[in-house]
């Protein structure tokens, strides 16, 4: 009897693979289920992934401050934070890239910003979450101008940064450096054009939420990217 109802269990997730995700964890029995489902369905039980951000986007805002409470919070993800210039993806073939034209982080809209939070990211990065957030809130919230570098100085010191340290770091070149890399990359791997991009295990997924604060929107997009059956699920119109 034992055996059979297994195999029953093994038939029935083999047609409806998320009821592998109630089973394995309600039940406990991720045990009997065969390994090849484990695999095929692994995005789903993965904790570790990247999200792309650009200041200028509102979406982008919901997703990474969410993001940032829930790390904040406890959630067990290994999160990556990548930036995907906006500015860049919208130049034309023959203008020069944000990253080799020296003008543009004087006039390209949101890549100052970019700039100063990777000096943060990855000079002081037990400090990132807090600036990530307050730029993002400073941007949205209260409309402040964050291609002045006077602003961006005033959140770094608000969130007890060194704002001269992150301005000496940016003039380095090597934030920018990381952003050419890290955008092209994200182009030429994922096929990633815009933000918020979530990319775990080599799916990449373009979403939007609507709603502040989307705890549970977004643990469930995280869940849901390994689910490659389906690819585009859009409304046809904003029920607002």
């Amino acid at each position: 009897m034992g055996k059979r109802w297994c195999v029953r269990v093994c038939l029935r997730l083999a047609v409806y693979p998320w009821g592998y995700l109630l089973y394995s964890h309600s039940l406990n029995i991720s045990g009997i289920v065969p390994d090849v489902l484990h695999d095929r369905y692994r995005l789903a039980m993965t904790t570790a992934f990247t999200i792309t951000y650009d200041y200028l986007c509102p979406f982008a805002r919901i997703a990474n401050v969410t993001l940032v409470d829930m790390l904040g919070e406890g959630a067990d993800w290994d999160v990556t934070f990548s930036p995907f210039s906006l500015a860049q993806n919208h130049r034309s073939e023959s203008e020069p890239a944000v990253w080799d034209d020296e003008r543009a982080i004087d006039e390209a809209r949101g890549v100052r910003a970019l700039n100063w939070s990777l000096a943060v990211r990855d000079g002081s990065p037990s400090r990132f979450p807090s600036f990530h957030r307050a730029v993002f809130e400073a941007r949205h919230g209260r409309g402040a101008d964050i291609d002045d570098e006077r602003v961006l100085r005033s959140i770094a010191e608000d969130v007890d940064l060194d704002a001269d340290s992150i301005a000496r770091r940016v003039a380095s070149g090597v934030p920018m450096e990381t952003l050419r890399d890290e955008h092209r990359s994200l182009v030429e791997d994922h096929a990633v054009f815009g933000v918020p991009t979530f990319i775990a295990a080599g799916e990449a997924v373009f979403v939007r939420f609507m709603e502040s604060d989307a705890r549970d929107d977004l643990a469930r997009v995280v869940d849901m990217i390994g689910w490659t059956n389906l690819n585009e699920f859009k409304r046809t119109r904003i029920p607002r």
